[in-house]
């Protein structure tokens, strides 16, 4: 068989790639925290994948703390990336906070981590062609067996059987789905 490479998918969530941000959410890590966890999870599972949440527009958030939150995700090159435009809920701390943002800032700047998020899921992905992973099968269409990897990629290759778990070598990649063969 071939060698297992253990490549798992760690869901880390970031909030803020500014500290300032992070302060006023009053997160208890910092920037220079998170991304020294990242390194070292990455020194022990090279190729895992990271999902992170992002809130954008937080009371007070200024346009170079987004900037700052952009540049940051892209440094840890996420390969997901769940983004939330800051919504005031009544009884809140934040929900007093002065500095709260007009809904098109909020969404613009959604709009643009959500970009930057599909670019790094991209790239991920595409660094995976030529693996191999552990795939479980779970349905068949059209003569095609469809799961997922460990890190949640999903990979359809003929022939398997839904409820198999195989070791796959990932040949292509389109539409967010892997091609794959035994």
């Amino acid at each position: 068989g071939h060698k297992k490479k253990v490549c798992p998918q760690f869901h880390l969530a970031l909030q803020s790639g500014s500290d300032t941000v992070l302060g006023r959410m009053r997160r208890r890590y910092t920037t220079a925290e998170f991304r020294q966890a990242a390194h070292i999870l990455r020194a022990y599972f090279p190729n895992c994948a990271f999902t992170t949440d992002i809130l954008t527009g937080f009371p007070g958030e200024t346009e170079e703390e987004h900037q700052q939150t952009l540049a940051f995700v892209r440094e840890i090159a996420f390969s997901r990336c769940h983004v939330f435009p800051y919504s005031r809920r009544s009884g809140t701390k934040a929900a007093d906070m002065p500095g709260q943002l007009q809904k098109k800032v909020k969404e613009d700047r959604a709009r643009q981590l959500i970009a930057q998020g599909e670019e790094l899921a991209a790239a991920y992905a595409k660094s995976l062609l030529g693996k191999w992973q552990e795939v479980l099968f779970e349905e068949e269409e059209e003569g095609f067996a469809q799961g997922y990897t460990p890190q949640y990629m999903r990979v359809r290759m003929p022939g398997a059987q839904p409820g198999e778990m195989r070791s796959v070598l990932l040949t292509d990649y389109q539409n967010d789905v892997f091609t794959a063969q035994a």
